[in-house]
């Protein structure tokens, strides 16, 4: 009996490691997993920093991206380096303000589908007690003529964009070639160049948008504003010729220019900055003739 006893715990105990040898099947889930949002397309915009610096961007691209389930990737710089980034097919639209520089690249075959968005003005800023006496000139050459008399600081962007290609402009209806230590080109964007400017109690040429979203960061005011000649301001946007570089999104191009050129764009625009700073910092433009 013990041996037959002893034969039974045997038997239970091997069945018992046996039974722990095995495996359990994994529980298969025979849900199906949740649906998830297609991945956005991705659309390179080149743009002038005063659309970023001012923020009608974050705006104006925020409702186009959450309606078209598109990202829109921005690189903000001067004008003449957007057009160039469009001419290298780097961008898939660019919108800038350089009338006659985008007239060129569209010439040379690198942009099609050139359409006016919006405008505002160049504004001559510098420090309220006006060393250079601007308040008084009779268009903005004179304003630029008295600075240069008085040697008083003037920082230029120099750097290629709408904003130093109309500075340029202005000197040279002034007949001067702006050198020495009261001249300053920092290289820089909009917003940086007002900065340097305020730091350094100097004058210098702002789009009258970037200079508005600025104002309560900074000394300077507005001296003069009135020559429609040599401050008008327009903004147009271009797609990238697909002819030119096939790679390019261009159907995504043409819906971004149809979007910022509809009632509903341009009613972004017509808008922005009213509450903040009591005026639109840019005046829609699109259908009007130029």
């Amino acid at each position: 009996m013990k041996n037959l006893f002893a034969k039974i715990i045997l038997v239970s105990i091997l069945i018992s490691l046996l039974a722990g040898c095995v495996q359990q099947a994994p529980t298969v889930n025979t849900t199906s997993p949740a649906p998830t949002a297609s991945t956005p397309q991705e659309l390179r915009l080149a743009t002038t920093t005063s659309t970023c610096d001012t923020g009608l961007l974050d705006v104006l691209d925020k409702k186009f991206e959450e309606e078209n389930n598109i990202k829109i990737l921005t690189v903000c710089e001067g004008t003449g380096k957007a057009i160039a980034t469009g001419e290298l097919g780097a961008a898939d639209v660019v919108m800038v303000h350089a009338v006659q520089a985008e007239l060129k690249a569209m010439a040379n075959g690198s942009f099609v589908n050139r359409s006016y968005m919006m405008y505002n003005y160049f504004v001559i800023i510098g420090p309220e007690n006006d060393p250079a006496g601007i308040k008084n000139a009779s268009n903005a050459a004179d304003a630029f003529h008295r600075i240069a008399s008085k040697k008083a600081p003037f920082i230029s962007r120099g750097d290629d964009s709408g904003t130093h290609q109309m500075e340029k402009s202005i000197w040279k209806a002034a007949n001067i070639t702006p050198a020495g230590t009261w001249y300053q080109s920092v290289g820089k964007g909009m917003g940086e160049t007002i900065t340097t400017a305020d730091i350094k109690g100097g004058y210098t040429l702002s789009d009258r948008g970037t200079y508005l979203a600025m104002k309560d960061k900074i000394k300077l005011g507005i001296l003069f504003e009135s020559d429609q000649k040599y401050l008008f301001n327009p903004y147009h946007v271009m797609a990238v010729n697909p002819a030119k570089f096939p790679n390019v999104k261009y159907d995504l191009a043409l819906k971004y220019i149809d979007y910022v050129t509809s009632p509903q764009g341009q009613d972004i625009i017509r808008n922005y900055g009213k509450d903040k700073y009591g005026e639109a910092l840019f005046t829609p433009a699109a259908g009007i003739k130029e």
